[in-house]
C-alpha cells in the first residue's frame, strides 16, 4: 500500500455507491470522487440533489463531480449553477456535446467565466480537447475528462491519444485531464508514467492497488490454491 503512495497521478473514486463512497472519503488514497447518471441510475438513486447533498455532508475536503443531464444548452446552464451552489468542492460535469452532436464549448466558455469549476466529460479526440481547453481556462481550473478505457474498446491504443491530450493542455498549467473509465489497474500505471493528472477507479477495482509489486511466484502459488480450495468446496468428484 505504501508503493500506491508514490504515484503522482490522482486517484478519483468513480461511482455512485453510497456506502462506499462514505468508506472511501477517510481513505488517504483517494483524491477525489466522480459520479454520473448512468452510475446513479444502475446504483438505484431516484432523487439526484438528496443523494448528492448526502455526500456533501460527508465529503468536504475532497473534489466531488456531479453531471447536469439536460439536453439543451439553456437548462445545462441553470442546472450547473444550481448543482455549483450546493459547495465549495463540487464540481460540474458538462458533457462535450449534447445529443445531436452540438459543441458545449460555448457554455463552457461561460460558467468557467462566471467561476464555476467544471469538468468536461465524455471526450474521445485531442481535437475535442483543444475545443474546450481555451475556454476552461478563463475560469478557476477545471478537469477534462478523456474516456480513455472506451477507446482501448475499439481497439485503439489510449496512451498516444493521453499524451497528445496533456500536449494540448500545456499551455493552461490549472487544467488537469483525467484518465476515465480505466478497464485494468495497469491503466494506473500508464497514466502516471505518462504524466496524466488524475485517472477515475471504481470502487470494486480499488483492491487490486495493493497489487502493486506482489511477487509473481508468491501470486502463482496464490492461484493454484485458490483453484484447489474451490474444488474441494465444491466437492467435485470424477
Amino acid at each position: 500500500m505504501e508503493e500506491q503512495h508514490q504515484l503522482k497521478v490522482k486517484v478519483f473514486a468513480d461511482g455512485a455507491d453510497m456506502e462506499g463512497i462514505l468508506r472511501l472519503a477517510g481513505d488517504s488514497r483517494i483524491a477525489g470522487f466522480t459520479t454520473n447518471p448512468t452510475l446513479m441510475r444502475q446504483s438505484g438513486i431516484t432523487e439526484y440533489e438528496g443523494f448528492a447533498r448526502k455526500i456533501l455532508d460527508h465529503v468536504v475536503d475532497q473534489p466531488v463531480s456531479f453531471e447536469v443531464f439536460s439536453d439543451e444548452f439553456a437548462e445545462m446552464a441553470r442546472q450547473a449553477r444550481r448543482i455549483a451552489s450546493w459547495g465549495p468542492n463540487v464540481v460540474v460535469k458538462i458533457p462535450i456535446t449534447n445529443t445531436r452532436a452540438e459543441s458545449s464549448a460555448p457554455l463552457v466558455r461561460e460558467l468557467s467565466a462566471e467561476g464555476l469549476r467544471l469538468n468536461v466529460t465524455a471526450l474521445m479526440t485531442a481535437d475535442q480537447v483543444e475545443d474546450v481547453a481555451e475556454g476552461l481556462s478563463v475560469g478557476p481550473g477545471a478537469i477534462v475528462s478523456v474516456f480513455a478505457g472506451r477507446v482501448a474498446d475499439t481497439g485503439r491504443d489510449p496512451v498516444p491519444l493521453m499524451m497528445d491530450c496533456l500536449a494540448v493542455l500545456e499551455p493552461f498549467p490549472h487544467l488537469e485531464l483525467l484518465w476515465a473509465s480505466p478497464r485494468e489497474i495497469l491503466n494506473v500505471y500508464q497514466a502516471d508514467a505518462i504524466g496524466c493528472h488524475i485517472i477515475t477507479v471504481t470502487h470494486d477495482m480499488l483492491g487490486k492497488l495493493s497489487l502493486r509489486g506482489k511477487d509473481l511466484i508468491d501470486y502463482s502459488l496464490e492461484t493454484v490454491e485458490m483453484f484447489y480450495s474451490d474444488a474441494a468446496t465444491a466437492g467435485y468428484l470424477l
